[in-house]
């Protein structure tokens, strides 16, 4: 476990991602739209008078369309003036961001892509993984990578505690761990996994937290006495994922059907979200232990996030992205694909959420499920979790390097 410090966080509230008004017979929305995609290192090359970097244009079932973009020097502000080759056009340029307009004969598809303000890459060895991280609103962040002492196997999840102090972990030994960030030490060591934790959940300050494994189950924890209060069974195959929030009213989370131990804390009104390696997404109610629903997806389900009291959202296997509205769970509200590759963590970020894959990239969608900006820096390298605290987003990398991006500057 490592960490590193950043400044000027403040909390984030997924509350306000607006989910449009869905009938019956509405049928999901399947995207067609166009990606552009630019050389990972671009703001590094175009520095150079004379240099280029390659650009190009995909949309799916259909051939790439390849162009570049040539430095022409640096302005006397330090800022390089780029051209665009064939229908590529490059529209506005900072010291780290690029704004590019591609134009066909059936539209004009525009993309801002973003440079890290800093790349930690004394932090994990390059040949290690940085499969998990979170960030604080107090100033702090950790990751992991596949190798955490205390640990006897690959490190899967690391999350803080509210409190910003202390960190849950867990990984491939079955094991959940909780850690002082302020001395490194282990506090308490919490088992009763017959497979892999892969997600956690801190509910509420952390007195309980969730945790979804390998054996198909999900299981509440009382974290005092390191004891399981409850264990969601019958999840059909491995649960990659999990995540809480507090759904609207009128969604019927049922009613408890035991009395709840005084061991279990602020779990009412809650719904958990997980998904399965089978490929569907499934809610319950936390406190009720009631499954409220179970939707088919395209593909083993590797993230899941709830957006707000109405919106939910889900990322496969096979690169698919399912917005879900959790008031007509029946017909997702938007799905569609950018990527060939993996869909690998969701963050959420004012109107919208991040999206990190297993090809390097990572981007944001907004409210209207549209992607517009892009964060560069991951030359094909699986980004295993993305992060934002409202004024920075950090991502972790099979590269080995943690990278930081400035909001304002992306212009989220």
């Amino acid at each position: 476990m490592y960490s590193f410090n950043h400044q000027d966080n403040v909390g984030v509230d997924p509350r306000s991602f607006r989910a449009p008004v869905t009938t019956k017979d509405q049928t999901a929305m399947v995207s067609r739209s166009g990606r552009i995609i630019l050389q990972a290192d671009w703001n590094h090359v175009l520095k150079e008078n004379g240099e280029k970097v390659w650009i190009s244009f995909k949309t799916l079932n259909n051939p790439m369309i390849h162009g570049e973009l040539r430095s022409d020097g640096v302005s006397s502000q330090g800022v390089p003036m780029v051209t665009g080759s064939e229908s590529f056009n490059v529209q506005h340029v900072t010291k780290n961001t690029m704004t590019v307009k591609y134009k066909d004969g059936i539209g004009e598809y525009t993309r801002k892509f973003v440079a890290a303000q800093v790349e930690y890459s004394a932090i994990h060895n390059s040949r290690k993984s940085v499969t998990s991280l979170d960030v604080t609103p107090g100033g702090l962040g950790v990751s992991a990578d596949k190798n955490l002492q205390g640990h006897l196997g690959d490190v899967y999840t690391c999350k803080f505690f509210p409190s910003g102090v202390v960190v849950l972990s867990g990984g491939a030994d079955m094991q959940l761990k909780v850690w002082s960030a302020e001395t490194g030490q282990c506090a308490a060591n919490i088992t009763g996994h017959k497979a892999a934790i892969l997600d956690t959940v801190i509910i509420e300050r952390g007195r309980n937290v969730l945790s979804s494994s390998k054996d198909g189950t999900v299981k509440l924890w009382d974290v005092g006495q390191k004891s399981c209060i409850y264990t969601y069974e019958e999840c059909g195959g491995n649960v990659n994922c999990c995540s809480i929030g507090i759904p609207n009213k009128n969604i019927d989370l049922g009613q408890p059907e035991t009395i709840t131990s005084d061991r279990e804390v602020q779990t009412e009104g809650k719904l958990l979200l997980i998904g399965t390696e089978n490929g569907s997404i499934q809610g319950y109610g936390l406190q009720t232990r009631r499954k409220v629903f179970d939707l088919p997806c395209h593909g083993a389900v590797n993230c899941c996030c709830i957006l707000s009291e109405n919106a939910a959202v889900c990322g496969t296997q096979d690169g698919y992205i399912t917005v879900l509205d959790l008031r007509n769970i029946r017909v997702p509200l938007k799905e569609w694909k950018e990527t060939r590759s993996a869909i690998l963590s969701f963050s959420t970020h004012n109107n919208g959420f991040f999206v990190s894959t297993g090809d390097g990239s990572c981007f944001f969608v907004n409210e209207l499920c549209n992607t517009t900006t892009e964060l560069t820096g991951a030359d094909c390298d699986h980004i295993y979790k993305v992060v934002c605290d409202n004024t920075h987003v950090y991502t972790g990398c099979r590269d080995g390097q943690v990278r930081k991006y400035s909001c304002s500057q992306a212009g989220l």
